[in-house]
């Protein structure tokens, strides 16, 4: 638990609002945006308080602060976490500001692939080759869904949770339902 996360958000704040980046509040949360571009967000944690750059990527780093919170997943994003006040540097924190406005007027965006191949677990492949309606049924769901599926099965790292999962999606799958088809 870091002490007085809202001093440091705070802090943060302060510092952001010298610059030309707009506030607004996407996904709950404050995100800064230039021309209508997401360029960073600000969120406190139980152990940090952190600032992602949208596309850190292209950021140069030379104080080597950035992390991606989630190798192999995160693509362009790239997170500065602070665990007290007194870690906050206002300069440098404004040039890596103005370093990623720059190069969102300079139009640098990442050139994101996506994966079009869709990794099928074990466990659900089996289920499949050995139920004819049940394969016929998940072949008709576009690659989107399969992909939620799969990964949805391939993220439990027990088996019998994998198990357990395939048994509550099965029937939505026969009925032709995303697995997250509720919240659009």
């Amino acid at each position: 638990m870091i002490k007085n996360p809202m001093d440091i958000m705070d802090k943060l704040k302060s510092i952001i609002s010298q610059t030309e980046l707009e506030r607004t509040v996407k996904w709950g949360i404050d995100v800064y945006t230039y021309q209508g571009q997401n360029i960073l967000g600000i969120a406190a944690f139980k152990s940090y308080v952190g600032i992602w750059f949208y596309n850190g990527v292209f950021l140069s780093d030379p104080a080597q602060v950035l992390v991606n919170a989630q190798e192999g997943k995160t693509k362009s994003q790239r997170q500065w976490r602070f665990q007290s006040i007194d870690e906050i540097n206002p300069d440098l924190i404004i040039s890596y500001i103005q370093e990623a406005i720059n190069n969102a007027k300079n139009g640098l965006k990442p050139d994101i692939q996506k994966s079009r191949e869709t990794e099928i677990p074990t466990i659900l492949s089996e289920a499949l080759s050995s139920d004819e309606e049940f394969n016929f049924c998940f072949e008709k769901l576009s690659d989107y869904k399969k992909k939620e599926y799969s990964t949805y099965i391939k993220e439990a790292k027990r088996e019998a949770t994998q198990l357990s999962r395939l048994e509550k999606i099965k029937p939505m799958i026969m009925q032709g339902i995303g697995l997250n088809d509720k919240y659009k």
